[in-house]
């Protein structure tokens, strides 16, 4: 029988990078997003390529939304073998100027979503006396802090040790628990990053702040969503059945720990 794995925050982006690969696995796919229309233009293309999928809108903030994911993935496909709590959003501001607007927002969806998803989760593994396996949408921002990422940051070294913790208390029921951290990709979230650090550097300009990220990158090119994919198709297949509890840096070669 088909696995099954759920990716929060996938109607674009790295989620969609993320989903489309472990569709491709042979696993079948529950596509999650807060945005409707960007879940149902995924759902679609997805369906086109033959993949075994369905949709659910939710809050990734909101622990109801989550076990509703979970048991829409159960009703529909009869169990859950991979969660991965991928939907987040990124904070970026001078630290003086970090408000209570923000902190809340950011952890809410980034620390609040992993924390629900990976209970909902792993409710339903024990339920089915199964494996299972969680993966986290980490950050090399959740091994090392960077300048106007404060709160971002924040949020993903957090992740890192909820990943460890959920782990150390999660691995006598059969549950892995891992994460992955990216770097610097292409996608909306870095645009949205390169477009406020302008704001704040009278001396940058569109696509400064995401070429100077990108210079110090060891394979002298940016993350593409395939290079995290590669990652977490690992971490959801059996080959990664003796590893929990770990974060795991897929940079191209730009932070070492």
């Amino acid at each position: 029988m088909a696995k099954t794995a759920v990716v929060t925050g996938s109607g674009g982006g790295l989620g969609k990078g993320i989903a489309k690969r472990l569709g491709k696995d042979g696993f079948n796919i529950i596509l999650n997003d807060i945005k409707q229309e960007l879940l149902d233009s995924t759902l679609e293309e997805f369906k086109n390529d033959g993949l075994n999928v369905i949709g659910v809108a939710g809050d990734v903030s909101k622990k109801d939304d989550q076990s509703n994911l979970v048991a829409k993935a159960v009703e529909e496909f009869g169990q859950l073998d991979v969660f991965v709590n991928n939907a987040g959003i990124d904070v970026v501001t001078p630290f003086m100027d970090v408000d209570e607007d923000q902190l809340n927002k950011a952890f809410s969806i980034n620390v609040h979503g992993v924390v629900f998803g990976t209970q909902a989760a792993a409710k339903q593994f024990i339920k089915q006396k199964s494996k299972g396996k969680v993966i986290n949408a980490c950050s090399i921002a959740g091994h090392e802090s960077y300048e106007m990422l404060s709160t971002y940051s924040a949020t993903k070294h957090a992740v890192r040790s909820f990943t460890q913790s959920a782990a150390k208390e999660l691995a006598s029921d059969n549950i892995r628990v891992n994460a992955y951290c990216p770097g610097v990709a292409g996608t909306a979230m870095w645009d949205r990053i390169d477009e406020e650090m302008v704001k704040y550097y009278d001396h940058m300009e569109p696509g400064d702040a995401f070429k100077q990220f990108s210079e110090g990158i060891l394979l002298g090119r940016p993350q593409e969503p395939e290079d995290v994919a590669n990652l977490v198709s690992f971490l959801a297949s059996d080959d990664s059945d003796y590893i929990t509890g770990q974060a795991i840096i897929t940079d191209g070669g730009i932070v070492f720990r």
